[in-house]
């Protein structure tokens, strides 16, 4: 699978996706079923669901969508052809596709119900009459689309009920227990909804200061490097967004943006490379890294909070977290 491919597509088309208009009602109907001669040979579109017709307004329409997104699949999933090239019927790259768009409509829904719809999906992989080779593929696309730091729709809150509910089945094998255990417990840091953990950090001051000792309607956490490559496009990109630059400007929005790796030094000597409006510092103790404070996997991880430092948006990508800003 061309994963690099998929996400620069879903990385130019992820503000559209996530507008209710890109809720389609269907991207084709599965094939006729198959006989007892064809069965394991046929393949077919995926199955999307498609709305009822009474359902008019967007956000049930969403919500319906999310909780039924697999419903056709997993039906007949057996009764088609799953080798190298399909899965359950439907070709590797459609497949991808498909799982792209299911995550995407997640974030058209609240938290609650993408994590309903997840669960969903795990009952309906974990039927006996499921292939394994199915789950497996659902398994591996449930990871790259949910919890890889490449993925522009990420989310660890999507992916947790999912590791929890892998953890606690037979569909993984024993020595891969030990890495959705960490995974877990990695994943319930910091959830969305709940408070940020706070820390102690030194500003370009040398002054000692805390997260919770910022007082701001939105606060933006960045754990990042000034030799970060991605963290300089973010600087680029929050300065050329009117909407953010708007924020930072007004007050209502305070970017932190703290640095978390052992070259002080390093620090030192690009800590003026950061806009003046930010606050800048790094950890003295290196909690955050070494006592997992924050499941920091890749910088930049950008955390959005509200006035009470609850999490709004965790380990956000840019185009979630721009987009986000807009509704600010």
């Amino acid at each position: 699978m061309q994963h690099r491919a998929h996400f620069a597509r879903l990385l130019a088309a992820v503000s559209l996706i996530l507008s209710l208009a890109a809720l389609s009602c269907g991207r084709g109907k599965p094939s006729a079923e198959p006989s007892s001669q064809q069965q394991n040979t046929r393949t077919r579109n995926f199955p999307a669901p498609a709305t009822p017709q009474m359902m008019g307004d967007p956000f049930e329409q969403a919500c319906y969508l999310v909780q039924h997104y697999w419903d056709g699949y997993f039906k007949s999933s057996g009764q088609y052809r799953t080798d190298s090239l399909y899965v359950g019927g439907v070709e590797n790259e459609a497949m991808e596709e498909a799982y792209g768009i299911f995550t995407s409509q997640l974030w058209a829904v609240p938290l609650e119900e993408a994590q309903t719809a997840i669960r969903n999906l795990f009952k309906q992989m974990s039927r006996p009459e499921v292939p394994q080779e199915v789950s497996k593929q659902i398994i591996a696309l449930s990871r790259l689309y949910l919890y890889d730091p490449n993925s522009p729709l990420r989310c660890e809150d999507f992916f947790l009920p999912l590791a929890e509910g892998l953890l606690a089945s037979d569909l993984i094998p024993e020595e891969e227990r030990m890495q959705y255990e960490h995974e877990v417990q990695m994943c319930r840091l910091n959830a969305i909804g709940t408070q940020a953990a706070d820390f102690v950090f030194i500003d370009t001051k040398g002054l000692k200061r805390t997260l919770y000792g910022i007082d701001s309607e939105y606060t933006l956490l960045v754990f990042g490097n000034p030799d970060c490559h991605a963290c300089k496009e973010l600087v680029e990109m929050m300065a050329e967004d009117d909407i953010a630059d708007e924020l930072v400007k007004s007050g209502r929005l305070t970017v932190v943006d703290i640095y978390i790796d052992q070259d002080i030094d390093l620090w030192k000597e690009r800590m003026h490379s950061y806009p003046k409006a930010w606050i800048n510092g790094y950890d003295p103790s290196f909690e955050i890294r070494n006592d997992h404070l924050y499941n920091i996997r890749a910088v930049p991880s950008m955390y959005l909070l509200d006035k009470d430092k609850k999490v709004l948006l965790k380990d956000a990508s840019e185009p979630i977290l721009m987009r986000t800003l807009q509704w600010l």
